[in-house]
């Protein structure tokens, strides 16, 4: 699906134009743009604070 054919219904304008506030959610939406954090790139996070804790941890045990 394209935004180049969608009329805002807010502004009366091509969406693909992002006039107005919802054209430009709407348009960031549909293309993927944004703060999106794929649930891999959280689940690598985890994984790395969690080694770098055990890390910390077995290096002040020691």
């Amino acid at each position: 699906m394209s935004c180049d054919h969608m009329i805002c219904g807010r502004c009366s304008h091509p969406v693909s134009e992002g006039r107005c506030r919802s054209c430009r959610q709407f348009r960031d939406e549909l293309h993927g743009y944004g703060v999106v954090v794929p649930s891999t790139m959280l689940l690598a996070v985890l994984l790395l604070l969690l080694a770098l804790a055990l890390t910390l941890r077995l290096s002040t045990l020691g």
